[in-house]
């Protein structure tokens, strides 16, 4: 694995801030080659947004020399951004289309809302945490994601205003699947989320008419959901 060391320059101005883009720009193509195409992620317009979206802009400016590593980051507030390969993973698995709306539980920094977005999808994000729901809107927002909406309440009763949804992506685990959320998602469509508590599994959730088809795909782990989540227990 190449490890990129936090970038320095003796350029100042807008040179430096130009030289500095451009390397960033080049460890995300190394990123998405290494760490994404290399394990199997292989739809186009997913390896177009995350060759586009800067993830830097989406860490704490302490951190931005490591945001292109294989890894999650922290954001505060006991909160991640998720591992650039689980980004680019959860997004294909949701089979979504340019035009379509997603709903995502868990905006965190913004990025999987800013990967979304760049695939031309309207998206609506929930984030409980206030301090970062208002950073995401506002990086968001200086990136040109208009179709990125940042929503300050706990996710797990969805978002019914703007259901039912092409897709529903969680990037905080409950223990169980949220009824809700299975009842905002169209027939068809797919809800894509990690489940558990000390062991988590990532899951695809079909809605069919006839029920659900379930799907694990791997052990992963991811920060609990908390709020509601952490008090109810209902299992489909």
């Amino acid at each position: 694995m190449t490890v990129f060391r936090p970038w320095r320059s003796r350029k100042s101005g807008g040179d430096s801030e130009k030289a500095r883009e451009k390397d960033f720009a080049r460890q995300r193509l190394d990123m998405v080659e290494r760490q994404i195409e290399r394990r199997g992620v292989n739809l186009p317009e997913v390896l177009a947004a995350m060759r586009k979206v800067p993830r830097h802009r989406f860490v704490p400016e302490n951190l931005r020399g490591e945001a292109y590593l294989d890894c999650p980051l922290p954001i505060g507030y006991e909160q991640t951004i998720s591992q650039p390969y689980i980004v680019a993973l959860m997004t294909e698995l949701l089979e979504i289309e340019p035009g379509e709306t997603v709903l995502e539980i868990g905006a965190g920094s913004g990025y999987q809302a800013a990967v979304l977005a760049e695939m031309g999808c309207e998206v609506f994000t929930l984030e409980i945490v206030g301090a970062l729901a208002e950073r995401a809107q506002t990086t968001l927002s200086e990136l040109g994601y208009s179709m990125a909406h940042v929503l300050n309440f706990d996710g797990y009763d969805g978002y019914v205003t703007h259901a039912p949804f092409d897709g529903i992506i969680a990037t905080a685990a409950p223990d169980h699947i949220p009824k809700a959320l299975v009842d905002q998602l169209k027939n068809g469509r797919r809800l894509v989320l990690p489940v558990g508590d000390v062991e988590q599994n990532l899951y695809v959730i079909e809605k069919t008419g006839e029920g659900l088809d379930k799907r694990l795909v791997i052990p992963v782990r991811f920060v609990p959901m908390t709020g509601r989540a952490a008090d109810t227990n209902w299992f489909e």
